[in-house]
């Protein structure tokens, strides 16, 4: 939140009137500069930031109106508010078209010339805060921070570069868990100019089937037991940006027939709706499965594979980009510099070959909490081997020979409740499997919906 005190220009050629206004402003806690007509105005703009400009509509040297054109025609965003004569309501109708937020009428009204400064100051600097987002987000989000020198990783960035120049054409991205299909889905559409719209995101797997459409198609009141109130579904809070379905391997069969028709006929229903919505998103779908071997099994739609895979973009797991493990790590490394305020001048070769000797079943993710785990080990030496946590270099194994763990060595202590039971034995199924939610799921023989759960 912004405490600084809002500064506002106030215009006016009526000293009087100048004076009211800057009287109040300055009452109401604003921090308040006059100009006495628009040329002056212009030369304050230019030279100081303001949060708000306050002018009247009609001066001899330059209208109201003027000076807006003239403050955008240089690039200048402040929000205006125009002042008119009583009554004068065609004036800032014309006003507002030309890009003023608001306007207000002489004489001032004191508590509603607050209101609508307070409500202008407060709307424009939520603006601005979300332009700052954004823009973060765009640069943290691009194509150039995929670190890489793999060709095959080279070749899908490429690909995904030339997709995200058109914006509604669908994207499928294959790669095992912790490859990174999140953070390229980002990239496409913060590449996307066509796409100004918020990015969505639905993890398919996560979410129970029951409820699953609701999630992504919205509900108006009434159309389940629990629906006391409408919704909207991620496809609406995707509207002008990117609908994001992560995991559409585990999307039911049923849902994915009306995920098809949403795609074909660009419009959808609200659950328990009859109203058409316009599909106004790019969706991008994402999967670990091989999604052609479960249409042959029956267990995903052909046609919807054949419409979601338009442009297939595959993400090689880490032990086939080991020539970007040194590349990777000196990123994190730097990384975590920031977060931790450490020197953290590097990794011994020893280490650097335990990296890049590693069959990486979580992939970047793990390489990252690995990272994370020996920065914050370390003092001011270098990252040795010890300080590495790989999954597999402990003495003790909670898994038997199987691979099925062990719930003697989990559970020494007697008296445990189920629910403690199942969140050890989560836990130990994700340190073992580096945090792939697939191998461990595997691990205590649950399907992913379920482990998910």
């Amino acid at each position: 939140m912004n405490l600084l005190p809002a500064k506002i220009l106030t215009v006016d050629d009526d000293s009087i009137s100048l004076q009211t206004i800057s009287a109040l402003l300055n009452k109401f806690g604003f921090e308040v500069s006059a100009a006495s007509g628009g040329i002056q105005a212009l030369e304050l703009i230019g030279q100081n930031v303001y949060d708000l400009v306050i002018t009247d509509l009609r001066m001899p040297d330059m209208d109201g109106i003027s000076l807006l054109e003239e403050a955008r025609r240089r690039g200048i965003t402040v929000p205006f508010i125009v002042v008119t004569a009583c009554g004068s309501i065609e004036s800032a109708v014309a006003a507002m078209r030309k890009g003023a937020y608001d306007y207000l009428e002489k004489p001032y009204n004191a508590e509603m010339l607050q209101l609508t400064v307070q409500r202008a100051v407060d709307f424009y600097r939520a603006v601005a805060e979300h332009r700052q987002i954004m823009s973060h987000l765009q640069e943290q989000f691009n194509f150039q921070n995929i670190i890489t020198v793999n060709p095959a990783m080279k070749d899908t960035l490429e690909m995904a570069a030339r997709v995200s120049l058109s914006p509604r054409t669908t994207v499928a991205i294959y790669g095992e868990s912790g490859t990174g299909k999140e953070v390229l889905a980002r990239a496409i559409h913060f590449a996307s100019k066509g796409l100004p719209g918020n990015f969505s995101a639905v993890n398919c797997a996560a979410v129970p089937d029951a409820l699953l459409e609701s999630e992504l198609f919205g509900h108006v009141r009434g159309a389940f037991t629990s629906a006391d109130k409408e919704r909207d579904g991620k496809f609406q809070c995707a509207f002008g940006g990117t609908l994001f379905l992560d995991e559409i391997g585990d999307m039911p069969l049923q849902l994915q027939a009306k995920l098809l028709r949403v795609l074909e006929e660009k419009t959808f229903e609200k659950v328990g709706s009859n109203k058409l919505i316009n599909l106004e998103c790019r969706v991008i779908v994402a999967t670990h499965r091989d999604l052609g071997d479960m249409v042959r099994k029956g267990t995903f739609r052909a046609d919807l594979f054949h419409r979601i895979n338009v442009v297939p973009l595959v993400l090689p797991p880490l032990r086939e980009r080991l020539d970007d493990i040194p590349l990777l790590t000196d990123h994190f490394l730097e990384i975590f510099r920031q977060q931790l305020g450490k020197q953290l001048p590097g990794i011994s070769k020893m280490a650097n070959k335990r990296l890049t000797t590693w069959h990486w079943p979580g992939n970047i993710r793990e390489l990252r909490n690995i990272i994370e785990y020996a920065s914050i080990m370390v003092s001011d030496e270098l990252i040795r081997p010890e300080h590495l946590r790989i999954a597999g270099d402990e003495g003790e194994s909670t898994t038997s020979q199987s691979g099925v763990i062990d719930f003697h060595i989990i559970l020494p202590e007697a008296g445990l409740s189920l629910e403690a039971i199942t969140d050890r034995a989560l836990q130990i199924a994700l340190e073992r499997c580096a945090g792939n939610k697939s191998q461990a799921a595997a691990l205590l023989k649950v399907d992913r919906k379920r482990f998910y759960r």
